[in-house]
């Protein structure tokens, strides 16, 4: 007797099971059976074929095939009519385990306790009423060798064959390969709709296609972007639907970047352009064999240009300081305003703060997460100002950007572009602005496509334009069309009742800044601040609170200094005094900017123009000045 065999009947006596059992301890049937099949159903499913195989082969021979699971209970049977009849009688039937405690020795409990395929015959069988088989079984394995099932052919023991085993040995082989290869497909399965998720999840367009321009690829983007069904345009060309094709193939074969460029699609939608990302796919010989086209709508990439270059507006109404009864109107009917797609003229005298209710209009409005860009026209030089506001393509002058370039217009799409002063822009200009404004369209210098773009355009000014009208500086056509909505900011001192607290705000605000004291203010001396003129009215304030507090200049022997020398028109010397500060000042910051006006403008917080009207008053004629 083999020493499985002898060492498999020495547990059995030590476990009290008698020979002469018939039926299994241990049988599942009902809601307990249907959990045990449930559970392995990937392995009934993936061995059926197989179990049948193996009987087929045996047919008519008086044998039948059982599937086991890992524990040895019984999940499949399937054999001749005659012995599955004797099988049922045994109850050698779904639910029954043939695990040694269960039912003694027999082939598929030794596989159990030694894990190797074995062929049981008659006597060899624990109890007497297994001795008419013979049982040849063989383990089936996952990769890690886990046992996670039995197969088994048994028959009377007077068909016993020793080739039966090894038929067995290779269905469960057979068997551990297909289960290998249903856990690889799964994952390239799982892997498949993972990749396939994040590709249709990307907000952008994507196409691959091979160099003949078959398109082998798409993302459910596309389908959305160009308007056609999946199936009409994987029946399409690539070269069929880009404009310029080739132009993408031969940079890519010459080794160089295809990114960002705007190209038109015959697309079934209206929107026929877009801009283009195209990058190449190789093979193991580093050869170029495929193209993943990326596609981008205009205007989401100007959106995302537009946020990167200019930033979002940080102003809101909240932020703006004043109770004046007048300049708290003009605030309630700026929000007012604010959703409206009609366009705006902010007037005012330079300081009062156009942008920042540019800004504030803009953040109180339904395009409040869309671009914001600021346009100074009068710090723009005439014959850049096109191409700053309209782009221009690649060679449509001397030194323009490969590539070509959007210009604020396109960045402000969806959003706001704020032109600051207005009244500045030459007059052939003020034509091409006034035909975007009533079209909707911009063309780039140096292209004839129209390329249409949704802003909400605010205009700002401290020139009285209708006498620049008249002047014919302006154009009347375009004031009236920028006049649509008229927004008025008073002079500061019209509103005397909000310096105390725009000075409150501005020394915190600047001590902050500087991480220095705050100077503190007598009554006396705020006196002092609300009868001075200001004439560069909140930023002219905000630059002297700034000086006060880098140096101390408002302290009492100072003002007193100037109050005792000018007894006899204390308001006259106060004004003196305030307009020797701003000149210090502004000579300061020009000596620290080496003359550059424009760099000391920006430093002071205000127009280049202005700066310079600032130096004729005070007679400053001897500045260098570093353009």
């Amino acid at each position: 007797m083999k020493q499985y065999i002898k060492l498999s009947h020495e547990r059995c006596i030590k476990k009290g099971i008698t020979p002469d059992s018939v039926y299994s301890r241990r049988v599942l049937d009902g809601e307990v059976l249907n959990q045990k099949l449930e559970y392995n159903k990937e392995l009934i499913k993936t061995a059926e074929p197989f179990l049948n195989h193996l009987y087929n082969f045996v047919r008519g021979t008086d044998f039948f095939a059982i599937l086991n699971d890992g524990e040895g209970c019984i999940l499949s049977v399937v054999g001749d009519e005659g012995i599955l009849s004797e099988a049922n009688r045994l109850k050698m039937i779904p639910g029954a385990y043939m695990d040694e405690e269960s039912i003694g020795t027999n082939a598929m409990s030794v596989v159990l306790s030694e894990g190797i395929p074995v062929q049981v015959s008659g006597k060899e069988h624990y109890i007497k009423s297994y001795h008419q088989w013979t049982c040849s079984a063989a383990p089936i394995k996952d990769p890690s060798g886990k046992l996670i099932g039995i197969i088994d052919l048994t028959g009377y023991s007077k068909n016993v064959h020793p080739h039966t085993l090894g038929i067995v040995v290779a269905a469960a082989n057979a068997i551990e390969r297909m289960l290998e290869v249903n856990r690889i497909n799964s994952m390239l399965t799982i892997s498949k709709q993972h990749i396939e998720s994040i590709f249709n999840s990307i907000s952008s367009g994507i196409l691959t296609s091979d160099l003949s321009g078959n398109i082998t690829s798409i993302n459910k983007q596309i389908v959305k972007m160009f308007g056609y069904s999946e199936y009409e345009l994987k029946k399409m060309k690539a070269w069929s639907l880009v404009e310029g094709w080739d132009e993408v193939v031969n940079v890519l074969l010459a080794r160089e970047s295809y990114i960002d460029k705007d190209t038109n699609v015959k697309a079934r939608s209206n929107k026929t352009q877009f801009t283009l990302t195209a990058y190449p796919i190789y093979n193991t010989d580093k050869e170029i064999v495929e193209i993943i086209h990326i596609f981008y709508e205009l205007k989401k990439s100007r959106k995302l240009a537009g946020k990167i270059l200019s930033g979002q507006a940080i102003y809101t109404f909240d932020k703006i300081i004043g109770k004046n009864e007048a300049f708290q109107k003009t605030i309630e009917y700026a929000k007012k305003i604010a959703d409206s797609s009609s366009t705006v003229l902010i007037t005012g005298e330079s300081g009062t703060g156009k942008e920042v209710f540019a800004q504030a209009i803009h953040n109180h409005s339904i395009r409040k997460d869309e671009p914001f860009i600021a346009v100074n026209c009068g710090a723009i030089p005439r014959t850049l100002i096109e191409s700053e506001l309209f782009g221009y393509e690649e060679g449509a002058f001397t030194g323009a950007k490969k590539g070509g370039n959007a210009g604020k217009f396109e960045l402000a799409d969806e959003g706001t572009i704020f032109l600051d002063e207005i009244g500045e822009m030459p007059i052939d200009m003020q034509i091409k602005l006034l035909r975007a404004i009533e079209e909707g369209v911009i063309t780039r210098i140096g292209s004839h496509k129209q390329i249409p773009v949704n802003v909400r355009i605010i205009a700002a000014t401290n020139k009285d334009l209708l006498k620049e009208v008249e002047k014919g500086n302006f154009r009347k056509d375009l004031y009236y069309r920028l006049n649509v909505l008229p927004i008025y900011l008073l002079p500061l001192r019209e509103r005397k009742d909000d310096i105390p607290l725009l000075v409150e705000f501005y020394m915190d605000k600047t001590s902050k800044r500087l991480n220095k004291r705050s100077v503190k203010i007598a009554a006396e001396h705020m006196e002092f601040l609300k009868n001075h003129d200001w004439q560069g009215n909140v930023r002219e304030l905000e630059n002297f609170i700034e000086l006060a507090v880098n140096t101390e200049v408002l302290n009492t022997s100072f003002l007193n200094g100037k109050q005792e020398e000018h007894t006899n028109n204390s308001t006259a010397s106060a004004k003196l005094s305030m307009e020797q500060v701003e000149k210090n000042h502004i000579l300061s910051m020009l000596r620290e900017c080496d003359g550059n006006v424009t760099a000391a403008a920006k430093i002071l917080g205000i127009g280049r123009n202005t700066l310079y009207r600032k130096l004729e008053k005070y007679g400053v004629s001897s500045v260098v000045v570093n353009m």
